[in-house]
């Protein structure tokens, strides 16, 4: 009767130093996340953050859920705060993959992602056992130190102080991820939506130098598919390639333009 876990595939390839693929689901629907599985990405960005469902909002986000695992993508959850109970709420409903908004500090990035492990740094880590579906009912075999692997703790680095403690953050055990935020980096650094202006260039190169050379995976955001073949030969191996409404407005945009009546 015991079922075994799934493999959390993203943060296999992430541990492989492969490169992975994900579009932004901004209509947060159920059709749209498997239609992304079937269509090849490796990750449904689903951000809590900007939008979307309640992240309280249990039922709404088990069915997204559901429809990712329907067709095995992994949905990767932008939690809106960085509070250890809501990481625990997430992964208790059954997310694998999450990360973090504005953080500043390694002390808020240690806490967030100690919250997400049974075990932490050879000792105790802060996260309940009550989670019912993340466990499968009860029945997934050797659940503790499954889950503890199979669990991807990222964070955004967006923020001016996030960039001046980067070195620590970076340090913090089990991070999975960093992933760069230029726009509301534009706006820490005093340069709104800029995200071409140099101190904002400056400090995203910076990021991703720096998390490369201590091992930890870095994200980003593609514009345009040119831009994601340079990112992914730049060392980036998380990389968004759009939203579902931009696809849409795009090819809606396209049809339009080429109408002769």
């Amino acid at each position: 009767m015991a079922k075994v876990h799934r493999t959390n595939e993203l943060a296999a390839a992430l541990a492989n130093d492969d490169v992975a693929l994900g579009l932004l689901d901004n209509t947060y629907s159920p059709t749209i996340v498997e239609l992304c599985g079937d269509l090849g990405l490796d990750f449904v960005w689903l951000d809590l953050e900007h939008g979307g469902p309640d992240p309280w909002d249990g039922p709404t986000i088990t069915n997204l859920l559901r429809a990712a695992e329907r067709t095995g993508i992994e949905p990767l959850v932008r939690l809106p705060d960085t509070d250890p109970t809501l990481v625990r709420k997430a992964l208790d409903l059954g997310v694998r993959s999450l990360f973090l908004p504005r953080v500043d500090t390694a002390d808020e990035v240690r806490e967030a992602v100690r919250s997400a492990r049974f075990r932490y740094q050879d000792g105790a880590g802060d996260r309940g056992l009550a989670g019912p579906r993340a466990s499968r009912w009860g029945l997934a075999e050797d659940y503790v130190a499954a889950e503890d692997d199979e669990t991807l703790v990222g964070v955004t680095i967006e923020t001016r102080e996030a960039v001046e403690n980067l070195e620590e953050i970076l340090d913090v055990p089990e991070l999975g991820f960093v992933f760069v935020g230029p726009f509301d980096l534009s706006v820490s650094l005093g340069h709104p939506g800029e995200r071409e202006q140099p101190d904002v260039q400056e400090a995203v190169e910076s990021i991703r130098s720096r998390a490369i050379s201590a091992g930890v995976p870095v994200g980003g955001l593609g514009f345009g598919m040119e831009d994601v073949n340079e990112k992914a030969a730049d060392g980036y191996q998380l990389l968004h390639l759009g939203s579902t409404t931009g696809v849409l407005q795009t090819a809606v945009g396209d049809w339009l333009d080429a109408f002769e009546g």
